[in-house]
């Protein structure tokens, strides 16, 4: 969870910290990456007393409301504060883009960009060891970086957990890219699975929030292909690279934008609601209506993206 205090400059929900935020603090934070809070990814419902605590510490600052930064769990918890009659603004901040309400989160432009970075660089060793590369990219049930960073980069094979995928008619594509001599890349989310359920990735272990904890699609995916193949495979495993670095331009533009009407709807008292990007504009929407459900790649969109894989 990240939260920002307005008042005293209270920085989390569970650390008694009034000390207040000085300039010197947040200049200078736009070209970096990732949260300069210090929080930590927790979930103060699976806590015993962690909702009082929060609500304690709250007081004893003098804090008038809190700004939650994040996405599907951080927005979850902040809804039900809110429910509870905490004074909550919420902001739409996560790589995976999968928050309904808004057309674009926070983070997910940088991530998309570090992606087809590394996407770019893999076309000259794809064809100088005439290799398969299966590069994985972050995505649990939403495939928006996979599909927007593989059609950036080219790839000639995109799997996202939206759309099961048939091992079969993956192999007969790679096949027809090396028979036109040709070196594949296949970019695939971390939650993708196969039609046929033969790739098993989940593990078992559980995080904070319930979700459990995937990783291992890539790798699983090369050595099925080389197996069925005959052709040499390799997976390159993007993981937490994603997550920081330098911002991208679009990320600091909606960045910055989001925290001047968060800070609007606080001055307004618009509690219970979220800052969210509708076309051009920033809008005020219910923070429940960020958590509802999952916006997930949509069937038409991926459909495009097929096209280009023959």
């Amino acid at each position: 969870m990240e939260f920002v205090g307005f008042r005293d400059g209270w920085r989390g929900p569970l650390e008694n910290d009034s000390r207040p935020l000085g300039i010197d603090e947040v200049r200078g934070i736009l070209p970096r990456g990732g949260t300069i809070l210090g929080s930590s990814r927790t979930n103060p419902f699976k806590m015993e007393g962690g909702v009082e605590t929060i609500t304690a510490n709250l007081a004893s600052s003098g804090c008038d409301a809190l700004v939650a930064i994040g996405g599907e769990d951080t927005l979850g918890v902040a809804t039900k504060l809110s429910e509870l009659g905490v004074n909550v603004v919420g902001v739409p901040k996560t790589i995976d883009n999968d928050l309904s309400g808004t057309d674009f989160t926070f983070g997910f432009d940088t991530a998309v960009n570090i992606a087809m970075e590394a996407i770019d660089r893999l076309h000259t060793t794809a064809e100088s060891h005439h290799r398969v590369l299966v590069v994985e990219v972050m995505g649990r049930h939403a495939g928006w970086i996979a599909l927007h960073s593989g059609l950036a980069g080219g790839a000639n094979i995109i799997l996202i957990p939206e759309r099961p995928f048939d091992i079969d008619k993956v192999c007969a594509q790679v096949k027809s890219r090396f028979a036109t001599r040709y070196s594949p890349i296949i970019v695939v989310a971390e939650g993708a699975t196969p039609a046929e359920g033969t790739m098993e990735l989940l593990t078992g272990e559980t995080d904070a929030f319930g979700h459990v904890r995937l990783g291992g699609i890539g790798d699983r995916l090369a050595k099925e292909i080389e197996t069925r193949t005959g052709e040499e495979a390799r997976a390159v495993v993007l993981g937490h690279v994603q997550r920081g670095g330098t911002p991208t331009a679009f990320d600091r533009w909606l960045a910055t934008r989001f925290g001047l009407h968060a800070a609007q709807a606080v001055h307004e008292q618009a509690f219970g609601s979220m800052v969210a990007l509708r076309g051009t504009d920033i809008v005020r929407v219910p923070l429940t209506e960020g958590t509802d459900e999952l916006k997930t790649v949509r069937p038409e969109l991926y459909e495009e993206a097929e096209v280009l894989f023959g």
